[in-house]
């Protein structure tokens, strides 16, 4: 596909996903209950955080299993920040900065250490372990940051929530909910804008041969620290959403948490951006329902898609539904038209 067409298919997909913003912006905080309004707030943080995976190795090529690390470093950030600080809108700047800070650290052993992708795969499982365990014991008064305790086990349930900018009044839920749309909406755009200018172009590039990357002048290990840098910004904000949805705890840096954003990756379409999203919002729908059922575990069921959807439909959602449009439309292309006589 040309530069050309990539530029006209996501401006397309932008536009739709602005249009749908910006319905949902209008409809549902005047229609939906609270309990709904917050729920999709969640389901947009979440949203955000597929983004962030789906941008790292859809297009950079970087399996990363430790993207909850930055997603729940981000929430911890925001809430010790705001605790200490009093100020929301620094503290959410805190959010983005120190994930994205962190990232760049790692990074840089990682990517100009030349380690191969089952070792990056490791060392960030690792990293998202050690937060996870690290966390975890962080229960009593002496594990505190400035006025911030910690909280072990219990995370920080005090987390402050967002306030309107240049003033100390709390955001309402809806008025966080058309927050974290807006948010969603300029995540998705971010990365599709990204991909087609020619650092986006010289990343997939280097996905697709590093080596020949290299040979036509471009530095291939700058160009991953980078992505990796802006892909940690944007789980960063995703627990910045998180913890005004819900709030901070360790869960954050689980296990379930890392396979969970690989799933909706792998079952949305790997090399999309919309397709994460989709799946991320509809298997949170599905485990919420069979949550209150209580006749299977969630968990077993994300499993079995994860399986369904890698031997059946290793392209995901999104590849998938396109390819059938376009069979549908050169089926009814090849149709005779009406009166038309048959030679």
């Amino acid at each position: 596909m040309t530069v050309m067409a990539l530029s006209r298919s996501g401006g397309v997909h932008v536009a739709l996903a602005a249009l749908a913003a910006l319905a949902g912006i209008v409809i549902l905080p005047n229609a939906a209950p609270l309990y709904t309004l917050i729920n999709v707030t969640l389901y947009m943080s979440m949203g955000v955080f597929a983004l962030s995976l789906a941008l790292l190795w859809g297009y950079g090529g970087i399996l990363c299993f430790g993207q909850s690390a930055f997603f729940g470093l981000g929430a911890y950030a925001y809430a010790v920040a705001a605790i200490n600080f009093g100020d929301t809108t620094l503290a959410a700047v805190f959010a983005i900065g120190v994930p994205a800070l962190f990232a760049a650290g790692l990074g840089y052993f990682l990517f100009y250490g030349r380690l191969s992708d089952v070792y990056l795969g490791v060392i960030t499982l690792t990293v998202t372990l050690i937060f996870f365990k690290l966390i975890n014991s962080t229960g009593g008064d002496a594990w505190r940051i400035g006025a911030a305790r910690l909280g072990g086990f219990n995370g920080i349930p005090t987390t402050p929530l967002l306030t309107i900018p240049f003033t100390r009044i709390p955001m309402s839920p809806a008025q966080m909910f058309i927050f974290a749309a807006i948010s969603l909406f300029s995540t998705y755009a971010l990365c599709k804008g990204l991909i087609v200018t020619r650092f986006g172009r010289a990343v997939i590039a280097v996905r697709e041969n590093e080596m020949r990357a290299e040979l036509l002048g471009y530095n291939a290990r700058r160009l991953k620290l980078a992505v990796f840098v802006i892909s940690a910004g944007i789980a960063g904000l995703a627990g910045l959403l998180f913890a005004n949805s819900v709030f901070v705890s360790p869960t954050m840096f689980s296990l379930s948490m890392a396979a969970q954003v690989l799933i909706w990756v792998v079952v949305g379409g790997l090399g999309t951006l919309f397709g994460p999203v989709a799946a991320c919002f509809a298997l949170q729908i599905a485990t919420a329902v069979l949550g209150k059922l209580g006749i299977v575990d969630p968990n077993i069921v994300l499993g079995l898609v994860l399986i369904i959807f890698v031997v059946f439909v290793p392209g995901g959602i999104q590849p998938a539904f396109a390819a059938l449009l376009h069979r549908l439309m050169d089926i009814r292309a090849d149709r005779p038209v009406a009166g038309e006589v048959a030679r």
